[in-house]
């Protein structure tokens, strides 16, 4: 299982944070990781993107991604402002916090890759009261192409948060993860 993913959000949505939680997860199931943001002094709501790459055998590339497995778009207004979709293969999946069906993202982004589409914000809010989706987005990823277990995911969730959030707090991200698992398209 060699895995390329690009993710694409703006400054302060948790893209960088959920980044560290997948690769902290697929550390802990055993398998090889890189895994870093790209961005410069942007402000908080820029677009920005972040790398991983997941491997049963040691990586050796220090580059960031150029023709992803996945592609996950943390925020949907990025559709059709940033080319999400670019260097992406026949067989890349795209995962998106969009409002629309995965045919009509499809058709937003001008592509024929597998789309799957959620709604990240509306599930944040009502699980967490705020809409940072980077756990339902993750959850979702983990249901669309699950090469780690969802309940090594969750242990990851609460390890990463103990200490830094409230146990009420981590149980809404925990639901919204759930919730990402369970209402993805």
């Amino acid at each position: 299982m060699d895995m390329e993913i690009c993710w694409h959000g703006r400054g302060g949505q948790g893209v960088v944070t959920a980044n560290e939680i997948l690769a902290e997860t697929a550390i802990a199931a055993g398998t090889y990781v890189k895994a870093f943001p790209e961005f410069g002094p942007e402000r908080m709501g820029a677009p920005i993107r972040a790398f991983a790459r997941i491997s049963e055998n040691p990586i050796r590339i220090h580059s960031q991604v150029y023709e992803p497995d996945i592609v996950i778009i943390m925020d949907g207004t990025l559709v059709g402002k940033v080319d999400v979709t670019k260097g992406a293969k026949k067989d890349t999946i795209i995962l998106a916090n969009y409002g629309g069906s995965p045919k009509e993202l499809a058709d937003a982004l001008g592509t024929d890759v597998e789309c799957h589409t959620l709604d990240a914000i509306k599930i944040s809010i009502e699980e967490i009261g705020k809409p940072m989706v980077n756990t339902v987005m993750l959850g979702a990823l983990i249901k669309v192409k699950p090469f780690i277990g969802y309940d090594m995911l969750e242990d990851q969730i609460t390890n990463k948060f103990t200490g830094k959030l409230s146990d009420k707090v981590i149980v809404k991200n925990l639901s919204a993860l759930k919730r990402g698992y369970e209402e993805v398209q």
